[in-house]
């Protein structure tokens, strides 16, 4: 029997009120796919309900975010080129404000500004259309595997140069400020502290901080070094070592 795709009403849009739903097929884990594309996101649920996901499916960044305040799901699968007032990074730059939720973004150029850019907001990982529905569900699987399987650590006080990391609070402070990460900033910044003197390949790095098996663009932890960099300064002494990767102190 055929899979009729799902259209949830979108809870913001007045238009949407009376409307009836259809149920939901999946009672597993919610992922949100915001796509305008309609042939897109059918597919993308169809082959993530395969897999015993619940799938939400919206068709702009203020549907979708309507779904995540509501919903709370644990992946969101954002497309960059939206229509309306919101595209994709203004998306995924207030979703990263508001929590932590990890978002895989899809871009239909193979263009490393948009990447770069998609990183630098706070994506977890991207995929270039066309692409193929299974490598979307297996990256899916890795990000949350990844996510609901945490380093578990003593809570402790790493300090280097004038920044503090306090792994029981998730806090990092620099003298009286706390400085605000996301949750990979966090995890990457103490891994490199737990390794501190160590020259760290990307590799190691991605395999310590996003979880072994992880293949999405090394060039996510360059992103992310840029990030910590630009939120804690010259107050880090993270070094680049050329051909290998990075050291901590």
């Amino acid at each position: 029997m055929a899979v009729m795709p799902v259209r949830p009403e979108d809870p913001r849009a007045p238009h949407s009120r009376g409307a009836k739903l259809r149920p939901v097929a999946g009672t597993g884990d919610t992922v949100v796919v915001i796509e305008d594309d309609q042939n897109i996101s059918d597919l993308v649920a169809l082959y993530l309900r395969r897999e015993g996901f619940r799938v939400l499916q919206a068709r702009d960044g203020e549907q979708g975010l309507g779904y995540v305040e509501r919903d709370r799901p644990k992946l969101v699968v954002l497309d960059v080129g939206l229509p309306g007032e919101l595209d994709g990074f203004d998306v995924c730059r207030k979703l990263r404000a508001a929590g932590d939720v990890p978002i895989v973004m899809l871009t239909a150029r193979d263009d490393e500004v948009d990447r770069v850019v998609g990183l630098e907001f706070g994506a977890d990982d991207y995929v270039t259309k066309p692409f193929s529905p299974r490598e979307l569900v297996a990256r899916v699987r890795a990000i949350l595997r990844r996510a609901g399987s945490p380093t578990h650590l003593e809570p402790t006080v790493l300090e280097t140069g004038d920044v503090v990391i306090d792994t029981g609070r998730r806090e990092v402070r620099q003298g009286e400020s706390v400085v605000a990460l996301t949750g990979r900033e966090f995890d990457l910044l103490t891994y490199l502290a737990l390794n501190t003197g160590l020259a760290l390949s990307r590799r190691q790095l991605l395999d310590g901080v996003w979880g072994e098996g992880w293949y999405g663009d090394e060039r996510t932890v360059d992103v992310h070094v840029r990030q910590l960099r630009k939120k804690l300064g010259d107050g880090l002494p993270l070094t680049t070592v050329w051909g290998v990767g990075y050291r901590l102190g």
